[in-house]
């Protein structure tokens, strides 16, 4: 027994060995920022520390990424800070970490019931183009939100658009000092990252922005500082039923960006030799993360895609770093709460600023555009929503501009007429590439694309019933090599439209058709309809039966 201790301290030695390094750079990045995140939401800034505490030790123990990098995110604080302002604003009298901790609470039940359902996946609900609008809205309006802190004026928030006015006209109120560190501050991230690309720029700059407000006394000259932190172990904090009803809302729309935005990082950054991501194990793990983390009062938590990197960067191997960042974290609030509380306001603001920019993604808009015009108008329209509508119906917005998006695609199915190559005995789909392409007289055959089911059959078949008006044929063959599936009201159209053909003198044929089909048509009415000698395993097969009859009824005739 006591070898097998040893093996295995002796593995954990090693695991910790190789990430203590990626551990500490990657903290040197988590953390400037999870103290910016926090003033986002209107919280201290500690609540930002716990989210890189327990949610991040929680994620690494049952979390199936092996570099997914989990703490709170900037969709996330801008999520928060709207619910969390609204149940200040009703309670001025409630403890801001309270009500953290019931946010936060609510996140991990959703995501656990999600769990329970095998919800895993929504991940691929909102579709890329949306996400990208709705990640530019966000940081559009965090940019906005921050603006005021950089230039020290004061003023209330009233939206996206009338901030920007507000801003414009408090120009004159700026605080020079508080603009100068602000700037500085910029200039030192940018700087680092041009000339020093694997140092932790949010470090070096929270660390000269507290030994300039030490040095040189930059309270006293009208710079804002954040103030006493409150260090140690975090406290117990429950959450606050009564605020149930008021923040579910919010709590779902954050609790489906942090699954979405955690999967999305994961897949992104998951490497050859890594385990595969299971999406209903992570909804467990960002489940159980959130839930642990709301009896501290941490901000609610979901998988970062700039802090994965910096720990994929930097050498990350196992969860062992996440480890490393949360015990960081603990020796931050244990130890450096009094120095923390000499960081500018102004120094916080521009981390966020500096990592913010980056949602507003013009080169992926860009792309989007070249690709599809109609999901670019999505973007925007995600992006606008956030802006105008607020953050959290923008999420709505975003969810419903997906959901609408993929019943756009789906229900207008592509039909193809399928033609000769001459001289062959081959098809494919009628192109205007391919003008000498050989109609067979009297044979229509026609091909739809993708599942056929209740919402796209009527336009499948009136996409059948124009190409057929134009060809008047004898015979409508349905190749159905690329229909993965039926659906009964689908099938039940086919053996109407069988009924209607035979009528009008014009016979409906089927071709590959898919086991699964097979079985359906073979169930149903249709296939009395039609009987064996109308259906047929290839296409190829068909268009022979067709001109063997048409042989056959040509010799027929002249017999007569």
């Amino acid at each position: 027994m006591s070898d097998t201790f040893q093996k295995a301290g002796s593995v954990l030695k090693r695991y910790f060995a190789a990430d203590l390094i990626p551990g500490l750079t990657t903290a040197a990045v988590v953390l400037p920022k999870a103290l910016a995140y926090a003033t986002i939401a209107q919280l201290p800034v500690q609540a930002g520390l716990f989210s890189a505490l327990v949610p991040m030790a929680i994620y690494a123990v049952l979390g199936t990424s092996r570099l997914l990098s989990v703490s709170t995110t900037t969709p996330i604080a801008i999520l928060c800070a709207s619910a969390i302002g609204e149940a200040l604003a009703a309670n001025p009298s409630l403890d801001p970490l309270v009500a953290s901790a019931t946010l936060s609470f609510l996140v991990g039940a959703m995501l656990l019931a999600a769990r329970a359902l095998r919800f895993g996946f929504v991940a691929n609900f909102i579709s890329e183009p949306v996400l990208t609008g709705f990640k530019a809205g966000v940081g559009l309006v965090i940019i906005v939100d921050q603006v005021p802190k950089l230039l020290g004026i004061h003023f209330q928030k009233a939206g996206f658009f009338r901030d920007v006015a507000s801003i414009a006209t408090h120009l004159s109120a700026i605080s020079w000092p508080t603009l100068v560190v602000a700037l500085a501050t910029l200039g030192i991230i940018a700087l680092s990252k041009r000339f020093l690309p694997k140092a932790p720029a949010p470090l070096l700059a929270v660390a000269v922005g507290i030994a300039a407000s030490a040095i040189v006394g930059l309270e006293a000259t009208g710079v804002s500082v954040v103030g006493t932190i409150q260090g140690g172990f975090p406290a117990l904090k429950l959450p606050q039923p009564s605020l149930f009803e008021a923040m579910w809302p919010a709590a779902g729309g954050i609790a489906l960006i942090s699954f979405t935005e955690s999967i999305a990082a994961a897949r992104a950054f998951v490497r050859p030799s890594d385990p595969p991501l299971d999406a209903n194990r992570e909804l467990l793990a960002l489940g159980a993360a959130n839930a642990a983390g709301a009896f501290i009062g941490a901000m609610p938590a979901g998988g970062g895609t700039s802090q994965t990197s910096v720990a994929l960067n930097a050498g990350s191997s196992t969860q062992a770093t996440s480890m490393v960042v949360a015990a960081a974290a603990l020796a931050t609030l244990l130890f450096l709460a009094p120095v923390l509380a000499l960081m500018p306001h102004a120094t916080l603001a521009a981390v966020v600023i500096a990592y913010s920019i980056g949602l507003v993604d013009f080169a992926g808009m860009a792309a989007i555009r070249k690709v599809r015009s109609i999901e670019f108008h999505w973007a925007v329209v995600a992006c606008l929503g956030v802006m105008t509508l607020g953050t959290l119906k923008g999420v709505v917005a975003a969810i419903i501009l997906s959901m609408a998006s993929l019943i756009r695609l789906t229900n207008d199915p592509r039909v193809d007429e399928i033609l000769r190559i001459p001289g062959s005995h081959r098809f494919r789909a009628r192109e205007s590439d391919h003008p000498d392409d050989e109609r067979i007289p009297g044979l229509l055959i026609v091909r739809p694309v993708g599942r056929i089911y209740f919402g796209n059959a009527e336009n499948a078949g009136g996409k059948i019933n124009l190409l057929m008006k134009a060809s008047s044929p004898r015979t409508v063959l349905l190749d159905c090599s690329a229909i993965p599936g039926l659906e009964y009201t689908a099938l039940k159209m086919m053996i109407e439209a069988e009924e209607k053909y035979r009528k009008a003198g014009v016979e409906l044929w089927l071709a590959s058709l898919n086991p699964e089909a097979m079985e359906l048509v073979q169930r149903s009415e249709l296939a009395e309809h039609l009987g064996r000698a109308r259906m047929f395993r290839t296409v190829e097969e068909a268009v022979a039966a067709f001109e063997a009859q048409g042989a056959a009824a040509e010799t027929s005739s002249i017999e007569q």
